[in-house]
């Protein structure tokens, strides 16, 4: 029988978590990752949890508490992914539920996920998830020195 297990994850994660990031178009080395792990890890404005496919490593979803002047406390997610080897076996959704019920027990009442326009197969995702598109917009970055 085949199970999906999620859980918090820890600094031993980070060589499958850098792996699994790249899949997603964010490369990282894991001592990098480490690094950021150690900063979110004890941050109980953050969690990170991985899933475990019949004892291997194959997602992980962070999320954190997003505080505006104007309203309430949310939850929102930070990134998820899951290997492709393993997709469409249950193991996003496990991931986000974890991530939802982290974010009710924190005493969030929105949670709120910012895809990129041409992630289209996460769109459908979030949808057969319950999620509803509330808006379109644009994100500016600058470089800032040092």
């Amino acid at each position: 029988m085949k199970t999906i297990h999620t859980r918090l994850a820890t600094l031993d994660d980070a060589s499958a978590i850098a792996r699994l990031s790249a899949q997603l178009g964010y490369p990282a080395d894991s001592d990098e990752v480490g690094r950021f792990l150690t900063h979110l890890l004890p941050d109980p404005v953050h969690v990170v949890f991985v899933a475990e496919f019949n004892g291997a490593l194959c997602g992980w979803v962070h999320v954190f508490l997003s505080r505006r002047l104007f309203m309430l406390p949310f939850a929102e997610l930070g990134g998820i992914v899951v290997d492709e080897a393993f997709r469409r076996l249950g193991i996003g959704a496990a991931l986000l539920t974890s991530a939802e019920a982290w974010a009710a027990g924190v005493g969030c009442i929105l949670f709120r996920i910012r895809s990129n326009a041409l992630r289209t197969k996460s769109h459908a995702f979030y949808e057969r998830m319950g999620y509803i598109a509330s808006k379109s917009q644009r994100i500016y970055d600058k470089q800032l020195p040092g």
